[in-house]
């Protein structure tokens, strides 16, 4: 499994709960998480993907730690299976 197929699935199963998976390219700040994740009434959070076992870089560790201490739900997504359990604990399930 790469990390292209937990990607496409993550897109898959946002929508599914009548979502947007953003794709996320900052020009001027390295690190930020592949996807912004937008879910009805507001919900969001940010998911960096990985391939399996694999972990984020240290400049991303540290995005992830200010993005959390603004408030914000960031996930580290790294196998299929956890994509309903972040999308949940994003808000998807409370429609």
């Amino acid at each position: 499994m790469l990390e292209k197929d937990i990607e496409r699935k993550l897109v898959k199963e946002t929508k599914a709960c009548q979502g947007m998976c953003l794709k996320f390219i900052s020009p001027s700040l390295t690190g930020i998480p592949d996807r912004i994740i937008l879910l009805p009434e507001g919900k969001i959070g940010f998911v960096e993907v990985k391939g399996p076992g694999k972990r984020p870089r240290p400049i991303q560790i540290k995005r992830i730690k200010e993005l959390r201490e603004l408030g914000f739900k960031v996930f580290v997504l790294d196998n299929k299976s956890d994509i309903k359990k972040i999308l949940d604990e994003i808000g998807g399930d409370a429609q």
